[in-house]
């Protein structure tokens, strides 16, 4: 139990190294600032949507208003008010207005995706024609989910009222629950599909549900410092919503990005171990595999190599695969498979060694077992090599610097 409990100690001061590493306060104000203009076209393509579904019709204020009073703290109506006007107008642009208007909720999207692309480590973004279909998915599919399920939950609150006061008592109570509910579908959603990487669906969905009630403290600690708090309105006076408002996205993308986090290294728990695998020692497990799997005539995949126990994210694995190919051990066939392409015979470990971008570990930061032939050898002549190194270089630095050193001449 209490190794459980220092495993998740370690594993959340990992996740906030992490989240400082990949700059997600400054990538958090970088949406926001994108979601400052992008709001109104993606609300705009919102209702527009919905209009076009004869069911939807109508809905939109309906929508509009559960949106606000639910996912938006207090001082955000007289925020509705200016969007709701803004939206109005919008819809009465030209062709040209329109196009402007997607090609915004575009690059918020683009924008989006490239945020989780860096938390994912994903080198390479998705292109051309995926990259469409997905960005037209969530402008389609998205507002049409979401009215689909304010219709559903519309009609279950008009049942409850048909039957009885017993009934109304639970539709009031799933009511309740409705924007935690649509809060975690969103974000499940959100994580399992935009990052250009594999995405385990039981990850976005611990990722989802934590993300969703992290929202909703946030929003309820939010709306308890406006109301605490008014000392603002003395200061902004008239125009303190604008900066409330800007607050607000700000942290609702913090804690996304934080969600993101989550997310994406609950796939590579070895990391967050104090001692961590070092990365020269992850490539070796790498060749092996790729080694016995040449013997059999088979190629090598992520799945392959997870199989073998080496549980990779997929960034890493391609960052291994990446050095390895510039060493021109192994070659992509296509569809994510790979094989040795030369002869590793004539290839010694001190050659690997040289031209890893990784230093040698050091004999604390080895593990005590390694289930690998070639790992028992390794350790033993990385332990002979430290010893040797601290003989070397065991003399002062001031009778190094007089040119004496001892241990080269001794």
């Amino acid at each position: 139990m209490l190794q459980r409990f220092k495993n998740w100690i370690e594993f959340w001061r990992f996740l906030i190294q992490r989240f400082l590493a990949d700059r997600g306060a400054n990538n958090a104000a970088a949406l926001t600032y994108t979601t400052l203009f992008a709001v109104v076209p993606m609300m705009t393509v919102t209702f527009s949507m919905l209009s076009t579904v004869p069911a939807f019709q109508g809905m939109s204020e309906q929508i509009q208003t559960f949106i606000f009073h639910n996912f938006v703290p207090s001082a955000g109506e007289m925020v509705q008010d200016y969007l709701r006007d803004f939206t109005t107008q919008a819809r009465q642009l030209t062709w040209v207005g329109v196009i402007f208007l997607a090609v915004t909720a575009f690059l918020m999207l683009v924008t989006i995706e490239k945020t989780f692309n860096t938390i994912w480590r994903v080198r390479q973004p998705r292109r051309g024609v995926s990259s469409f279909l997905l960005y037209w998915a969530i402008l389609s599919l998205g507002p049409i989910l979401l009215g689909a399920g304010f219709a559903i939950s519309t009609y279950v609150g008009s049942l409850a009222l048909l039957s009885g006061p017993d009934a109304l008592i639970n539709a009031e109570l799933l009511w309740r629950f409705m924007p935690l509910l649509f809060s975690t579908a969103a974000f499940t959603l959100l994580y399992a599909t935009v990052p250009n990487a594999r995405v385990p669906l039981k990850h976005a969905l611990i990722g989802g549900l934590f993300t969703a009630v992290l929202f909703e403290v946030a929003k309820s600690l939010f709306g308890l410092y406006v109301r605490i708090f008014p000392s603002y309105q003395l200061i902004y006076g008239a125009f303190a919503t604008v900066p409330l408002f800007l607050l607000w996205i700000y942290l609702s993308w913090l804690i996304v990005l934080i969600g993101a986090e989550l997310v994406c290294n609950l796939s590579s728990s070895y990391q967050w171990r104090k001692l961590a695998m070092p990365k020269l020692l992850v490539v070796l497990g790498i060749l092996r595999v790729f080694h016995d799997r040449q013997q059999s005539g088979l190629k090598v995949r992520l799945r392959d190599v997870q199989r073998q126990g080496w549980n990779l994210p997929e960034h890493e694995w391609e960052e291994a695969l990446e050095y390895l190919e510039r060493q021109h051990l192994v070659a992509p066939i296509g569809a994510g498979r790979w094989l040795l392409s030369r002869d590793i015979n004539t290839y010694s470990m001190q050659r690997l060694i040289n031209h890893s971008p990784w230093p040698l570990p050091r004999p604390e930061q080895l593990p005590e077992n390694l289930d690998e032939p070639w790992y028992p050898a390794f350790r033993q002549a990385l332990l002979k090599l430290d010893e040797e190194q601290g003989r070397l270089f065991d003399d002062s630095l001031s009778s190094w610097l007089q040119g004496e050193p001892q241990s080269t001449t001794g």
